[in-house]
């Protein structure tokens, strides 16, 4: 009996975690949202938000997980960001340190600017588990649009993430 379930969990955890890989998001649609946020960790995340703003597909846009010595003169230096931007539309978050608190940290931001729509970028792996916790702290009031930044995740990282995910899945609704 025992065999049996442990077979048929192990099999379940396998086709969702192909589900996982095959489903890995892209680029979001052309749609303009009240803001952006862009979840630090990964290539490609703060140059895609960026040409969002730049595009004029939100207002402001949330740096979530900045080191607290990064300053706006760093992202002109390393990512080319104009001043123009950083000046009037770019904010950066360094009260977050992991995917769960840049949700928080993000509701906050939200909250603040009464934003009823956002644009998530992170990496196209990182986007379930990133989408279910902001999802979970923000509610139905404010809508999520994904916004995957293409990579090319080694097996190691999906099946990291993707279990990840799943115990997120199971934890949250107890409170952890």
């Amino acid at each position: 009996m025992i065999v049996r379930l442990g077979s048929l969990v192990l099999v379940v955890w396998a086709l969702g975690f192909v589900w996982f890989t095959v489903a890995l998001p892209g680029p979001g649609p052309d749609l303009r949202t009240d803001g952006i946020v862009v979840v630090t960790g990964g290539p490609g995340r703060i140059q895609r938000g960026v040409a969002l703003m730049e595009a004029k597909q939100a207002r402001r846009m949330l740096i979530s997980g900045v080191d607290r010595r990064v300053r706006p003169r760093d992202l002109v230096a390393e990512y080319g960001v104009p001043r123009r931007l950083i000046a009037c539309c770019i904010d950066l978050g360094d009260e977050s340190v992991d995917t769960r608190s840049n949700a928080d940290e993000t509701a906050a931001w939200v909250a603040r600017n009464r934003y009823k729509s956002v644009r998530l970028v992170t990496t196209d792996w990182h986007m379930a588990r990133a989408r279910f916790e902001l999802r979970r702290v923000l509610g139905d009031g404010v809508a999520v649009v994904p916004d995957g930044v293409r990579s090319e995740p080694s097996f190691v990282v999906l099946m990291t993430e993707y279990t990840k995910y799943l115990l997120r899945r199971v934890a949250a609704p107890f409170g952890y």
